[in-house]
């Protein structure tokens, strides 16, 4: 009985820690950042590993084109990829603190957190 009460508390332990780590992770992925590109490089965003994007910027030669259908495609072309590079890139840093382990749950947890893979 006591060994099964040892047990549960090394458990609470360890899940207590994996919270505390979560924490850090997600505070972590402000600083990571990635770039998504269209256009052969005309379009540029930036996005954190949060998935938060922090800057676009668009070559003066696309918007004198006048083509507004096509910059909007661009766009959302090169969010789309700074996003699945946020992705990735959280996805890697979850390996590298999880030392490679397949936890339980965990690829359900990141899948909340928008970090799972792509279609989740």
């Amino acid at each position: 009985m006591f060994d099964k009460i040892g047990g549960l508390a090394s458990m609470m332990k360890q899940a207590k820690e994996l919270q505390s780590k979560m924490g850090t992770f997600q505070d972590s992925l402000k600083e990571v950042t990635v770039t998504g590109e269209a256009g052969g490089g005309m379009v540029k965003v930036t996005a954190n590993g949060q998935q938060t994007i922090l800057n676009c910027e668009i070559e003066a030669a696309i918007i004198e084109s006048g083509d507004r259908e096509m910059l909007e495609d661009l766009v959302v072309s090169a969010v789309n990829q700074a996003l699945d590079n946020a992705k990735q890139a959280a996805a890697e840093k979850m390996s590298e603190m999880t030392g490679g382990m397949n936890l339980p749950g965990l690829q359900d947890a990141m899948s909340n957190m928008g970090l799972g893979p792509q279609g989740s």
